[in-house]
């Protein structure tokens, strides 16, 4: 009996090493017939860079990968890496988003002295952008793109993105503006008039460039006088009719 126990031991030992040997096979083959796994770096840039002009991105980072990780420190690798931020921040959605984001910090992590360095920074600012919330909502990433945007135009003043780059901050700095009004809208509403003179204050302080100043003046002037304070709302509400006489906020001015 142990010597029958024994040889049957052996021959399940035999066939799980057969199978193992079979399999470790199947993967070599499986390898061997990956045609994506045969191609060299400037190869495979070459499909990424045909599937990306046919807008076919997740199948293009497939390519685009493989050039990064056959030569990551060659021409074609580094611009592999770049054009697989580049498929993720164009397919769009938040969490691609995301991803476009950290890919384009890891290209310039690798790569900070490559002559691609102010477009990769512009698309680092371009990709927080774009996942901005509305105004209601929290605006940490607004400011994450306020501060990726000046970067740009710290580091890279002369560069040809610098202009967009003016632009793009000068948008997003409008969404942080609309918000500090927002929220001192809701301190008015509820009744807090001192949170909103100083929310307000800070708002015209910070963002000059806040277009709707005529909303701005309106709600300064009436918290002011809730305050007890109407010399001072008269000053806003004189204001409001000077610079914005065809305002609905300057129809709206208490007498």
């Amino acid at each position: 009996m142990r010597r029958d126990r024994i040889q049957i031991l052996f021959l399940a030992a035999v066939l799980l090493a057969g199978g193992a040997l079979t399999g470790c096979r199947s993967g070599r083959r499986a390898e061997r017939q990956d045609p994506l796994l045969q191609l060299s770096a400037a190869e495979s840039l070459a499909e990424g860079q045909r599937l990306m002009g046919v807008e076919k991105y997740s199948q293009a980072r497939k390519y685009l990968t493989h050039a990064f990780e056959v030569e990551p420190n060659s021409i074609s690798g580094r611009e592999a890496l770049l054009l697989v931020a580049d498929s993720l921040y164009k397919q769009g959605g938040t969490q691609t988003l995301v991803q476009a984001e950290a890919k384009y910090r890891d290209f310039l992590n690798r790569f900070p002295t490559s002559d691609r360095a102010a477009y990769v920074q512009l698309q680092i600012g371009n990709a927080l952008a774009a996942r901005v919330e509305r105004p209601d909502r929290d605006q940490s990433v607004t400011r994450q793109a306020v501060a990726a945007f000046e970067d740009l135009l710290r580091l890279y003043p002369t560069s040809e993105y610098a202009a967009e780059a003016k632009q793009r901050l000068a948008d997003v700095r409008v969404k942080l503006g609309e918000h500090e009004f927002q929220v001192a809208r809701f301190y008015f509403r509820y009744g807090i008039p001192v949170a909103t003179a100083n929310r307000l204050e800070y708002l015209l302080a910070t963002y000059p460039e806040f277009a709707e100043k005529d909303k701005v003046y309106y709600y300064l002037g009436l918290s002011l006088k809730r305050m007890g304070k109407p010399e001072e709302a008269a000053q806003w509400f004189e204001k409001l009719r000077q610079e914005f006489p065809q305002s609905g906020y300057t129809h709206d001015i208490p007498s």
